[in-house]
């Protein structure tokens, strides 16, 4: 062999090697059991997929700080999630899971994390085949209809259908089989008047009419071809299982389909689920077919959520009050919002993440939330004065407004 191609051929090997290795660590098997379980020691989360990791997705799914898709993987969307996490509790953004992030979401782990699931009857029913690429095709069929009961009940459960296999190996996804899946939360009842699309974070979130963070989702917004609109716009009307309308003479050209079709509604259609139209015509805020590929798709201008995020926010928003607002290309939620978040404060140790038995009874329901600090309170607090002995930590400050007082917080002395 050439000496020149040798080194080049070793290092591709080892790259090979490494990838790999990677892979089967991230498929090394776990169950429900191992889920409930988890807990954190430090450090950020595992690399590939993890226990750990599908535990802090369910947490952050009930915070109303939506992470997509759980599916137990270390990701971009809950990368995101983390740090919007870190936004509405006035914690350092830097996406990195942490025990003050571990601390707070306690607070939604007063249930279990996952439950069992006897599959039924009607959750075979309704099913079709296959969806078409082509829209022409597609317009075809009476249906944009589930594909599989997995692909049913993991918008469901909000879990992406591999993981309900990955979590039930041997076990068929028929009637009658009971299966593990992931526990969320019952959608959030509030009203949002404002909603703030961050272009540069990928993340929609939407506030009540004082200010205060209700939810915040992943989304696809835009591409480069044609771009989500700018400015500010409101809410027109919602559309709950709408059909599609493709009107190439409008908006774009799909294959070779000249013409105007009209495509049937269901979870799989071009919209997903959900319309919320905007009053900038022919754009709105919509579900999706593919939840798992929102941070890896484009749009045609259109803002996409999974379709559970979006039918979540269709029953909070309220036609010709909330306003959408679209902002720049570099500028954040937490620029809009005037969010000043503290320094990154380095602990020597991890921190003690329990609670006690009378925190876990006093935790709020799902359906009532933590209540996070008011955005404009945690812009401008002032840290605690420092003392000889114990300097100010505005970390410790912000996250003791927003933890229960049972919850161990960084200032404590407890081991």
């Amino acid at each position: 062999m050439p000496r020149l191609l040798f080194g080049p051929l070793l290092a591709l090997v080892a790259v090979v090697s490494a990838h790999t290795a990677a892979h089967a660590q991230s498929d090394l098997p776990f169950t429900a059991e191992d889920i409930e379980a988890a807990t954190y020691t430090g450090g950020d989360l595992p690399a590939g997929r993890s226990a750990l990791t599908a535990k802090v997705q369910v947490l952050l799914d009930r915070s109303g700080t939506s992470p997509g898709v759980i599916d137990g993987f270390k990701g971009g969307m809950s990368k995101s999630a983390i740090m919007a996490f870190e936004r509405r509790s006035g914690l350092p953004m830097d996406g990195v899971m942490d025990p003050h992030v571990w601390n707070l979401l306690q607070s939604f782990a007063h249930e279990p994390v996952t439950m069992r699931y006897t599959i039924t009857p009607e959750d075979g029913e309704g099913l079709v085949e296959a969806i078409p690429a082509d829209y022409a095709e597609k317009a075809q069929m009476s249906a944009m209809a589930y594909t599989s009961i997995a692909e049913r009940l993991g918008e469901r459960f909000h879990m992406d259908e591999k993981f309900i296999a990955f979590l039930n190996p041997g076990t068929p996804i028929i009637p009658g089989a009971t299966i593990s899946v992931a526990a969320p939360s019952s959608p959030i009842r509030a009203t949002v008047t404002r909603i703030i699309v961050d272009k540069a974070n990928r993340r929609v979130a939407a506030y009540n009419a004082k200010g205060r963070m209700i939810v915040d989702y992943p989304a696809t917004i835009g591409s480069d071809a044609t771009p989500s609109p700018s400015g500010n716009h409101h809410v027109v009307t919602v559309a709950l299982n709408p059909n599609y309308t493709y009107n190439p003479q409008r908006n774009f050209t799909q294959g070779k389909n000249d013409k105007p079709l009209i495509i049937p509604p269901g979870p799989n259609g071009p919209v997903g689920s959900v319309w919320i139209d905007l009053s900038k015509p022919s754009y709105g805020i919509h579900g999706t077919p593919s939840p798992s590929r929102l941070f890896h798709s484009q749009s045609h201008g259109c803002v996409r959520l999974t379709n559970w995020d979006a039918q979540e926010l269709a029953g909070m928003v309220r036609g010709g009050v909330t306003t959408v607002e679209f902002l720049q290309p570099g500028v954040t939620i937490a620029d809009a919002t005037g969010i000043t978040a503290p320094p990154l404060a380095s602990t020597s140790k991890p921190l003690k993440a329990t609670a006690t038995p009378a925190a876990i009874a006093a935790t709020p329901e799902p359906s009532e939330r933590l209540e996070f600090p008011d955005q404009t309170a945690v812009a401008d607090a002032a840290p605690a004065p420092a003392t000889d002995e114990t300097p100010a930590d505005p970390l410790s400050t912000a996250l003791s407004d927003a933890l229960p007082d049972e919850f161990v917080s960084p200032g404590s002395s407890e081991n």
